[in-house]
């Protein structure tokens, strides 16, 4: 006798058959904020002393515009080919896939996973600065603003990589939710702590002279130098703007009524004007307050000496924020790599079998092809950030690589697939031109930033670096 499997229970299910997603505008636009800050925020002020008060305003408003505009059609991808009743794409790869097909797919996922990749790498750089400037703050307050207090980063990177190491055993992403959500809430701490000590400088009303264009042509700064380091600060605000890496991942939190393309449009107009009000704010605090000689990173720098225990703190936050923040980038580059090793050998015990150990009242399972993947792949990033370690170059860097891909070109491209937009017409040459404008940027960016880290090897030997 044939039974009848009870139907789900559709106030308790979504259309794919999940259970149902409770998401709103609300919590859309609170986790885009919670993504972008981050330690590219402290770079905001570097960036503005390059360009000044005019062109660096007008550039975080111009690539503020750039994001609403692109983010809306990202929004409109979620669904294929219907972006209200369509099938849903629960990743940017995937709606790349839908939309555009197999060879773009395969470009979108080497953009993806490379700017994965040297995050990580940029991770481990900023996390050893900030433990470094830990050990400054406290050498400065005992010895006094003059003291010798330079250090070699690498021991802490050394250190940073042991621990990530350790956390990158973890077979199931979820169990470092804690993690994730620790990185978070510190994020805040120390782009607050550095605004705040920022405001303390103008308000007491020892800032140092600033321009509207910038800083100035003279002894100190050339004018082929000057056009460089702006290229390299317009990657440091694109690396600031962007959150495409994790935008379906936001949508696939939302309730299916209103459509949530509806709702993700208007999250994005929430999340990017709150974006964009945080980075003139936390980047013109720190120009006002240094001037034409803002460092790189204004709670590392030391613009600030005193109090000497709340920079510290922040450094303290930025290193726990880096610590979760790596393992958030690059759990989805283990699962790729690991994913495609057990379909290429899925019969392999090395691959795929896991090998139970007990130590005492600990236990715990160990895939041999996880543990040594892991374990390669961390030290190759951790090596890479000790020969390189620049954060400004490689902030820059990292922006121009997945601005005009991720941020540009792939949400350009959807939308003319998506409405069908006939080739030539105004609309598209108007898309491409946009298009076209961000790519040039977006290589400037990297050329300058290329020719800045190339600079820098050159004139410090490899693994000898010292701030």
């Amino acid at each position: 006798m044939d039974v009848e499997a009870p139907a789900r229970d559709p106030s308790r299910f979504d259309d794919d058959g999940r259970v149902k997603r409770t998401g709103n505008v609300f919590t859309a636009t609170t986790h885009i904020v919670t993504v972008v800050i981050g330690a590219g925020v402290l770079a905001l002020a570097w960036a503005m002393a390059q360009l000044g008060w005019i062109a660096g305003i007008s550039v975080m408003i111009a690539f503020a515009c750039i994001s609403m505009c692109t983010y809306y059609f990202i929004a409109d991808c979620y669904r294929f080919p219907d972006p209200v009743t369509g099938k849903r794409n629960y990743t940017y790869m995937q709606a790349v896939n839908s939309y555009l097909g197999g060879k773009m797919h395969v470009f979108c996922g080497a953009v993806l996973y490379a700017k994965l990749a040297g995050v990580t790498v940029g991770y481990a750089i900023t996390s050893s600065i900030s433990m470094v400037a830990i050990k400054k703050a406290i050498c400065f307050h005992k010895h006094g603003h003059d003291a010798y207090c330079k250090f070699s980063n690498n021991p802490y990177m050394v250190g940073f990589g042991v621990l990530q190491v350790l956390l990158s055993q973890t077979p199931n992403f979820h169990k470092l939710t804690w993690l994730s959500t620790m990185a978070a809430a510190t994020s805040f701490g120390y782009a607050f702590i550095g605004s705040g000590l920022s405001l303390a400088v103008v308000i007491q009303g020892k800032g140092q002279p600033t321009s509207l264009f910038g800083k100035k042509i003279g002894p100190d700064l050339t004018q082929e130098e000057k056009v460089w380091k702006v290229f390299s600060a317009l990657g440091n605000i694109a690396l600031a703007s962007s959150f495409a890496t994790v935008i379906y991942d936001i949508m696939d939190t939302l309730k299916s009524s209103p459509p949530e393309n509806v709702q993700m449009k208007r999250a994005n107009i929430l999340g990017i004007s709150a974006m964009t009000i945080l980075f003139i704010s936390c980047g013109g605090l720190g120009y006002a307050a240094f001037g034409n000689n803002t460092p790189g990173n204004i709670l590392t720098g030391f613009g600030f000496y005193e109090p000497y225990w709340l920079v510290a703190l922040g450094n303290v936050f930025i290193v726990l924020h880096m610590v979760g923040a790596y393992q958030v980038m690059a759990q989805p580059l283990f699962r790729v790599i690991e994913m495609g090793a057990n379909i290429a050998w899925p019969h392999s015990d090395f691959i795929n079998k896991g090998h139970p150990i007990k130590m005492g009242f600990l236990s715990c399972e160990v895939n041999f092809f996880r543990l040594i993947w892991r374990t390669a792949y961390v030290v190759i990033a951790t090596v890479l950030a000790m020969a390189m370690p620049f954060f400004n170059e490689f902030l820059g860097l990292l922006g121009a690589i997945g601005f005009w891909p991720l941020i540009v070109f792939f949400p350009i491209q959807m939308h003319i697939a998506q409405r069908q937009i006939k080739t030539q017409s105004l609309k598209w040459y108007a898309l491409q031109l946009l298009s076209l404008i961000c790519f040039l940027v977006t290589a400037a960016a990297a050329i300058a930033s290329i020719r800045g880290i190339s600079k820098n090897i050159k004139k410090y030997k490899l693994f000898k670096y010292k701030q």
